[in-house]
């Protein structure tokens, strides 16, 4: 059986560049992390802001012992979005990770990843994609443990590996209105960047205060985070090959750490769960969409050791 993986999605939230660099420098020399997705997947307004940064980043994380994957943008609608797309495509030095059919264009053949905003729901798309070259795919964090451990079995058939968001907000929808911005009275295009005022997402409440999703520029968050720790050896069983941690505005190396720990057999998933709940995140964590119920629901399952 193959050893398990531990990966890191590309930061969602517009973060300032410093705290960017700071924050792979620390998962770098910090973070037991296999596999690391670099890249803006949800506003290319944001992305000049980095850009210049991502090959100083690579080295380091690639010195770090991390393997460094490039992921595309979620929605492309503008030219800007395809050049950028089709410049991602022709990295000849990373892995790629697609997230939008914009990408299928310009692969040519190409090795690659499939990203989570791809909708992968049955084994027939996921075969489609490995004939078009896809060696890997990230399934959407909706998708109950039925259907990824179907999804497995045939990904486990075609030679392809498969991944699973384990840890941090789901993400629900992206739209082409940024109601990030209209939130502040501002259009998309004259948003003067106010999603930077909100590291882990803008709070969204219900009528009644009661907290109900995140607003991240164009794209919906869950208010919950996604927390797997106790489901993680059933999905090792199942053929997980790769375990995706989101990052977000809290303390990611100890997330990282109490991942691994679990992955490696070094601690039961009790202990994980227990660990990461002294952080004291503030907010409530999920399972639902695992098990195949409303995603913000928190389902109580004992996991066993890997050890």
């Amino acid at each position: 059986m193959m050893t398990p993986r531990l990966t890191l999605g590309p930061v969602a939230y517009h973060w300032p560049a410093d705290k960017k660099i700071d924050f792979y420098a620390k998962i770098a020399d910090e973070a037991p992390i296999d596999t690391v997705y670099l890249g803006e997947v949800i506003c290319s307004k944001r992305a000049p802001f980095f850009d210049q940064h991502y090959s100083e980043v690579a080295e380091r994380l690639i010195r770090g012992g991390k393997t460094v994957v490039f992921s595309s943008l979620a929605e492309v609608m503008l030219k800007r979005e395809r050049k950028a797309t089709k410049a991602l495509s022709e990295l000849e030095d990373y892995e790629i990770e697609i997230n939008n059919a914009a990408g299928l264009l310009t692969i040519d053949g190409r090795a690659h990843r499939i990203g989570p905003f791809m909708n992968v729901y049955n084994s027939q798309t996921l075969g489609y994609f490995a004939h078009r070259g896809a060696n890997h795919v990230c399934l959407p964090v909706e998708l109950p443990s039925s259907s990824a451990a179907l999804l497995a079995r045939t990904a486990s058939e075609l030679g392809v590996g498969i991944e699973v968001q384990v840890f941090g907000r789901a993400s629900l929808a992206v739209s082409a209105r940024c109601y990030h911005a209209r939130a502040h009275g501002r259009t998309k295009d004259n948003c003067q960047f106010v999603c930077e005022e909100d590291p882990d997402g803008m709070p969204l409440t219900t009528q009644d205060n009661q907290p109900f999703l995140r607003i991240n520029g164009i794209q919906t968050l869950s208010h919950s985070y996604v927390n797997l720790t106790d489901e993680i050896p059933a999905m090792v069983d199942m053929g997980i090959t790769d375990f995706r941690l989101m990052p977000q505005d809290i303390d990611m190396i100890e997330i990282a750490k109490a991942f691994a720990a679990v992955l490696h057999g070094e601690i039961a998933p009790q202990t994980a769960r227990e660990r990461i709940n002294a952080l004291e995140i503030g907010a409530p964590f999920s399972n639902g969409f695992w098990h195949g119920q409303a995603g913000h629901r928190r389902i109580e399952a004992m996991g066993r050791s890997l050890g």
